[in-house]
């Protein structure tokens, strides 16, 4: 993406050269940190951290692959179905890797959908709120001789985060449908903001209010 210091402010992720938009969600482009310092794809808009690069400024080399001169990578030719490798055999890089049948015959076009389906499997690095940091559920029996449980708020949190992102996804494959009508799609999506507004009761446990549930009165109280 072009332009990104038009967009993003000077002490946002988004002017890094570490940070790399690979798809879009309700906050706009997000990408991963090369460093890791934060998991998982955020976006741009983040607070830049201590280890930020300018767009202009060179990757350190300790960033690229060691012993592997970055101007000799070269991605292999795609291969279309059904069409065998152009290249001989003593040609092609022994990687090591064992690729099953499948993908070696994969169009760019299935294997651009297959990444942008395990992308959406991942979970979106969401931030908790600071005062449930080390928290804890406590479920409590009414028999005072049972045992009570004690869950860690972080897991719950992670949970109620993936049941965020799968509604999304479903959101977006309900819009994308080719064999539902307008009315069909606006009758499911009305199922699917309903549970939105089930669940805006873990709201308080987001840090951003950007990421919390937002019911049908358009507030994630």
């Amino acid at each position: 993406m072009e332009g990104l210091e038009r967009v993003y402010g000077p002490r946002e992720c988004g002017t890094c050269r570490l940070w790399r938009p690979i798809l879009e969600d309700a906050r706009g482009p997000i990408g991963p940190c090369r460093l890791n310092v934060r998991t998982g794809d955020f976006p741009g808009t983040a607070p830049r951290c201590e280890r930020y690069l300018g767009r202009d400024t060179a990757v350190p080399t300790q960033l690229r692959s060691p012993g592997v001169p970055r101007q000799q990578v070269a991605a292999p030719p795609l291969v279309r179905h059904g069409a065998s490798d152009p290249r001989p055999a003593a040609a092609l890089p022994a990687l090591g890797l064992d690729i099953p049948e499948e993908m070696l015959s994969m169009t760019r076009e299935e294997f651009a959908q297959a990444i942008r389906e395990v992308l959406r499997e991942e979970t979106l690095h969401v931030p908790l709120a600071p005062k449930w940091e080390g928290g804890m559920v406590l479920l409590k029996p009414r028999d005072a001789q049972m045992q009570p449980k004690e869950i860690p708020l972080d897991q719950l949190f992670h949970k109620v985060v993936m049941i965020r992102d799968r509604l999304r996804v479903l959101e977006q494959k309900i819009n994308a449908h080719d064999k539902l009508t307008d009315a069909e799609k606006v009758d499911i999506q009305s199922y699917v903001t309903k549970c939105y507004g089930s669940l805006t009761t873990f709201n308080v446990l987001f840090r951003d209010e950007r990421d919390r549930f937002v019911g049908e009165k358009g507030s994630g109280s």
